[in-house]
């Protein structure tokens, strides 16, 4: 018997007589227990000997856990409870448990059909009065939403809202997608034409539905948005289109909300039990509000506004930011002909896209050729706890500094302010804390120390009729000036659709609480309010880039279920009520 099955055997062991203290002895002092919905209809990591033994005391007797069998010597298990199957991880340091992972699969009796138990699709014989599969779906859209409610409304019907609707779908759940754009993938169309993902494809498969093997390594905007809506048309999903949200507001006593959703321009009531927000990471666009900027002459919009460059040819143009959507656009513009300023507020972290693809080793073709597919790759990457993950990356960001140090001097020489991360942990923390702060180069870098896109490092003083004024002085005049300043938490979508009340009343949405810039504490160690129950019932927030969103509507899919079912689900370590966002 190797050391893994020797610990998950006597771990197994208490946890079935039910002794939480001789479980939390299977871990060393400063070790951590990873739980998405497992043992705590939850997705929350306990940190410490104490924490773990303190949640195993409230929970054991609900979860009662069962059925620990090792998969591999890689650390991989299998495990039940009362009322579901489940997958874990465990890494050990001298015989104890330093991290632990667990992550419920399936609800026992509510499986996925798939395979074996896949559906007939019809009825073989002659019989009169036949219901088509054209019939059932003909009649969920003339019913769904009007006469037969959704127990789920998701309001979002980007790749977010549409895996997870996959998922609802696949679990009998009814959910219906409502969305304001004309057709599905139509916030990807509607982006500047150069936009391509800057993630490889094998990072970005959505639920049940990979790419075919032979998709761009980055999938260009509009390839994207037709493959959003070929996916909900497969995938059968109950989709408006054309469908803006207007309000929401929830019954306590009814259990329900009451949404407004206008659609042919009327107003419908729909009465969902749930409600997930699913409008992306980000909240509204934020625009600074620079003094004379109402006198502007020229044209000045929010990146999220920027179709592409064309017509800016030989025009003077300003782009105020840095980050990632302020370098695509102006590397766009400079492609069309216009004479380009990006104008750097605060240090940028910058990372070579084939500098990030070597440092993904789970998501490649390499990876599938060992056996790593997507659905191993994000579990492997989520069995690491987040207090993790910093010290993790830092050989990684050393490594790239390392490797790309005359790319980093030649940025640096143009005048460009490069950053690390306050504590050179690299892009993927920054992500995770702020959502923002950095770009993944994908070519505009290399205009910048060129001097082909010019720069300029300094606060904007104020705007003129024809030009934007620094604060050192300098003026550069304008034809355009493009706002990619980003965007404000997703809990400003609660504020708009429900109330400020109940968006003060859930808090912050993203970031971990590391007390970084942009993150403030306290720590959480976990995404703040996504993919969980919130401080608001029946309210969740769904999102993430295209991996998190695939990755963790399961378990937020699976939560929905539950509680359709009836099935008891008492949260341990809920967000804590907030009083202001």
């Amino acid at each position: 018997m190797t050391e893994q099955e020797q610990w998950l055997a006597s771990f197994a062991a208490a946890l079935e007589r039910g002794d939480a203290d001789a479980a939390a002895s299977h871990f060393i002092e400063t070790s951590y227990w990873r739980d998405l919905v497992s043992f705590t209809w939850n997705i929350v990591t306990f940190e410490g000997r104490a924490a773990i033994a303190a949640m195993l005391k409230a929970r054991l007797a609900d979860v009662r856990p069962s059925t620990f069998r090792m998969e591999s010597g890689e650390g991989w298990f299998t495990f039940e409870t009362a009322v579901g199957r489940g997958r874990g991880h465990v890494r050990l340091k001298d015989g104890k448990a330093t991290t632990l992972f667990t992550a419920l699969m399936e609800l026992k009796g509510f499986e996925e059909k798939a395979g074996p138990t896949r559906e007939a699709g019809t009825e073989h014989g002659a019989f009169r009065n036949r219901v088509t599969w054209t019939d059932r779906r003909q009649a969920d859209a003339e019913e769904f939403g009007i006469t037969r409610q959704p127990f789920v409304l998701i309001v979002g019907g980007g790749q977010g809202g549409i895996g997870l609707a996959a998922r609802l779908k696949r679990i009998g759940v009814p959910a219906l997608v409502v969305d304001a754009h004309e057709r599905p993938g139509d916030a990807w169309r509607k982006r500047y034409k150069s936009l391509c993902l800057h993630d490889p494809v094998w990072y970005d498969h959505l639920p049940y539905l990979p790419f075919p093997d032979h998709w761009p390594i980055y999938t260009p905007k509009d390839k994207m948005g037709d493959w959003l809506e070929s996916y909900v048309t497969i995938m059968e999903l109950d989709y408006w289109s054309s469908a803006p949200c207007k309000s929401a507001s929830y019954d306590e006593k009814a259990g329900e909300w009451t949404v407004v959703v206008e659609r042919a321009g009327r107003p419908v009531t729909i009465r969902p039990k749930h409600l997930v927000l699913a409008t992306g990471m980000s909240g509204f666009p934020e625009i600074p509000r620079f003094p004379g900027a109402d006198r502007f002459k020229g044209t000045q919009h929010h990146s999220s506004r920027h179709t592409g460059g064309e017509g800016w040819a030989g025009k003077r143009c300003v782009v105020v930011g840095s980050n990632n959507s302020a370098h695509d656009i102006a590397a766009d513009l400079w492609e069309h002909g216009a004479d380009v300023t990006l104008l750097q507020r605060s240090p940028t972290l910058v990372m070579r896209s084939d500098s990030l693809a070597r440092h993904r080793p789970l998501y490649s073709e390499e990876a599938l050729a060992k056996g790593i597919t997507t659905e191993k790759a994000d579990f492997i990457a989520a069995s690491l706890p987040y207090a993790l993950q910093p010290a993790a990356a830092k050989p990684m960001t050393a490594q790239i500094r390392s490797d790309d140090a005359d790319f980093y001097a030649r940025l640096e020489k143009a005048g460009f302010k490069v950053t690390f991360g306050e504590d050179e942990t690299g892009i993927g923390t920054m992500y995770m804390r702020r959502g923002s702060g950095y770009y993944i180069d994908v070519g505009a870098s290399e205009l910048i120390a060129s001097g082909e896109i010019k720069l300029k490092s300094a606060e904007v003083d104020r705007v003129t009729e024809s030009s934007v004024v620094l604060k050192d002085g300098t003026e550069l005049p304008a034809d355009l000036i493009v706002y990619a300043t980003g965007y404000g938490s997703m809990n400003q979508w609660a504020g708009a659709l429900i109330s400020q009340k109940v968006a003060d009343k859930v808090g912050k949405v993203w970031g971990l609480g590391s007390g970084t810039a942009k993150d403030p504490g306290p720590w959480e160690g976990e995404p703040r309010n996504m993919w969980k129950p919130t401080a608001q019932e029946n309210l969740w927030f769904h999102g993430g880039n295209l991996a998190q969103s695939r990755h963790y509507s399961r378990f937020l899919a699976l939560q929905l279920k539950a509680r359709l079912e009836g099935i008891a689900t008492p949260v341990y370590g809920r967000a804590p009520v907030h009083h202001k966002a």
